[in-house]
């Protein structure tokens, strides 16, 4: 199979471009404009497909909810926004219906399930912070236990992929010196830790922070804060939700100003309400949240932000067209960079010769117009 576009994103450039396919893999790129494609894009853009680390669910399915069907209804559906691979997300919560929830992931994983890839899973807590548990049930936060995670990870048969605890949390950075230690990514988050713990989580092995500048010590010019990590470490990996609503369009063109173009990562912290119109109220950690207007969750009981409906080509289109960053900067966000995150870089993440052939094809208002898993068109 062969597919056409005078817009081919490529080594961080347009090119026009003819990309050959077979057996789910990338064979060549070719620049021959006499070359005939089974498919012609014109100049619709083609760019590697959105890789979504952070995301809880869409179409009423909730990872916590461990029901395989509606976990394979989620990987076929959003597709439709340009993601071909995801972490499925858990929520903090007791540990039977975590280690439910994981066993469930693992096994779907293992089938020929439709839709974008699996990778693995996002362990959102339960080692969180009481003071920033934003949404998360306070009732099931506890203390960073290794033997507890291995648990987890037992019932995951290794697919947790990231961990949010807070650092502060963790004594002596054990669980944060195992995860690096094991090949998962410790990821900072709801968490109250000052500048200078968080710069010793990172020489713990912290990699990465969660869902900038939300659930998170404040930047203060005195007190500089998990965000002030964030924006001054500029290697290191750090989440950012781009509807506009748990940060400012202006928020985002400072983060994305203050992190290199290698290490910014795009989420959608998408819940289950994904899909569903405003007023619609669902349970998240046994806790009731209603979708307002603008498309963002709430708390019913107290109001306070939970999570968002956000689809990666409108955040992709909010970070350039109402933030003002930089292309190169906005696509690498929800590519390459959170391949390297999960050490998947060497077949997803970019448009290049031997790797998996994860496409997303989009027009100039940013709508999918054909999203390629494995080279298999799903819309």
């Amino acid at each position: 199979m062969k597919i056409r576009s005078s817009r081919v994103y490529c080594d961080e450039k347009w090119i026009p471009a003819v990309i050959t396919i077979e057996n789910g893999k990338i064979i060549r790129i070719s620049r021959d404009a006499e070359e005939v494609a089974d498919y012609n894009y014109n100049d619709a853009r083609i760019l590697p497909g959105f890789i979504d680390i952070h995301c809880h669910g869409a179409y009423g399915f909730d990872t916590n909810y461990a029901d395989p069907e509606g976990l394979r209804k989620w990987a076929a559906g959003i597709p439709s926004e340009g993601v071909t691979s995801f972490l499925a997300t858990t929520i903090t919560d007791h540990t039977e219906t975590l280690k439910k929830a994981l066993l469930n992931v693992a096994a779907v994983r293992k089938e020929d399930y439709k839709g974008a890839r699996i990778i693995g899973v996002h362990l959102e807590g339960p080692y969180l912070s009481l003071k920033y548990k934003g949404a998360q049930p306070p009732e099931a936060i506890v203390k960073p236990s290794v033997e507890e995670f291995r648990m987890f990870q037992d019932c995951a048969e290794g697919a947790i992929k990231v961990v949010t605890l807070a650092p502060e949390e963790d004594t002596d950075f054990k669980l944060t010196s195992y995860l690096r230690e094991t090949g998962v990514v410790p990821s900072m988050g709801h968490s109250d830790a000052s500048f200078d713990t968080a710069v010793d989580a990172v020489r713990h092995g912290a990699m990465s922070i969660t869902h900038t500048y939300n659930a998170m010590s404040p930047l203060n010019h005195r007190e500089n804060g998990l965000v002030g990590t964030a924006l001054g470490l500029h290697d290191l990996y750090s989440e950012i939700i781009c509807d506009t609503r748990h940060c400012t369009a202006n928020a985002l063109n400072i983060f994305y100003t203050c992190k290199d173009k290698d290490h910014a990562v795009m989420v959608s912290d998408a819940l289950m309400c994904k899909g569903y119109p405003a007023g619609t109220k669902f349970l998240f950690g046994g806790h009731e949240i209603e979708i307002y207007p603008d498309g963002t969750a709430h708390l019913t009981e107290s109001g306070s932000l939970a999570g968002s409906t956000l689809k990666l080509n409108e955040g992709l289109r909010n970070v350039i067209e109402k933030a003002g960053v930089e292309e190169v900067k906005a696509i690498n966000s929800c590519t390459i960079n959170p391949a390297r995150l999960l050490k998947e870089d060497d077949h997803i993440g970019l448009i290049k010769e031997n790797y998996d052939a994860d496409l997303t094809v989009l027009d100039d208002s940013y709508q999918v117009l054909q999203t390629f898993c494995k080279g298999i068109p799903q819309l």
